[in-house]
């Protein structure tokens, strides 16, 4: 994917793109990146496929060091981008805080959003989980942990996450390094601090409301976003819910082959 930078309204945004065809926006969440995606990117057919990056996050950490960077304020600065990228509208794919985001563009521009898929992502009380609370809670005895313990604890998270082993490790190799160059613990407690379940909350009763095809993808074994929560989206949105048996919570990277199919169903059905 060609990696590509805006300037719109003093904040540098970048995203990854690939294809042509319908415009199909991919959001990543935490502690990810752009490169959330990268397996799911080439299985997506006829489409222009643009992986976003959220400020303040992966390769642009720096550049939500002064800003707000919670859930509504990253729903916001989509909805530029994507203006300023010349997209009238398109096909949103979110995962983890993604999804938050990609519901709350939905509510509040409907205008921008084609189609919705969802996998594995925060909504209504879902989130933060108890080990990003406890992070918040522990705050400045996080920030100073030296690089390598932060590693581990990094990487223990994310093997959490996976039920596949080897694409854990390569999970690891292709995010961490955002982390490592942006003062490891510090960017993720500042990422940490900035979340506040109120931002779902406040879209919560217009979830029903979104009048759009819609597809969720889920791993029934996610530890972190219980897969109740994607019944009920599910359910609200009128939605087909594609059940992973075994599947934990970074489905993108570890089933990517079901997160695009339901992005090619929508895209057929669009016609």
């Amino acid at each position: 994917m060609e990696s590509k930078t805006v300037e719109t309204d003093g904040v540098r945004m970048r995203w990854e793109e690939e294809g042509d065809g319908d415009p199909v926006v991919f959001v990543h969440g935490i502690p990810t990146s752009p490169r959330l995606w990268r397996h799911v990117v080439p299985l997506v057919q006829g489409a222009r496929s643009m992986a976003w990056e959220m400020v303040g996050y992966g390769a642009s950490i720096e550049e939500g060091w002064e800003r707000d960077i919670s859930m509504a304020r990253q729903a916001d600065y989509l909805a530029t981008w994507m203006r300023e990228a010349g997209l009238e509208s398109a096909f949103l794919v979110g995962h983890d805080l993604g999804g938050g985001v990609a519901q709350i563009l939905a509510v509040r521009h409907p205008e921008l959003v084609r189609g919705l898929v969802l996998t594995n992502a925060i909504c209504y009380d879902s989130w933060p989980i108890p080990s990003v609370k406890a992070m918040r809670m522990m705050g400045p005895g996080v920030k100073r942990m030296p690089d390598a313990v932060f590693r581990l604890f990094y990487s223990t998270f994310l093997h959490r996450g996976h039920d596949n082993g080897d694409r854990a490790k390569e999970s690891i190799a292709e995010h961490w390094p955002y982390y490592e160059a942006a003062g490891g613990a510090a960017a993720m407690v500042r990422q940490i601090r900035a979340l506040d379940v109120n931002d779902t909350l406040a879209v919560a009763d217009q979830i029903p409301n979104i009048d759009i095809p819609a597809r969720l993808v889920w791993g029934a074994a996610d530890e972190f976003q219980q897969i109740g929560y994607g019944y009920r989206l599910a359910y609200e949105l009128g939605a087909k819910i594609e059940r992973i048996e075994g599947g934990k919570h970074f489905v993108p990277e570890d089933h990517p082959e079901e997160v695009a199919t339901a992005v090619n169903e929508l895209l057929e059905e669009a016609g």
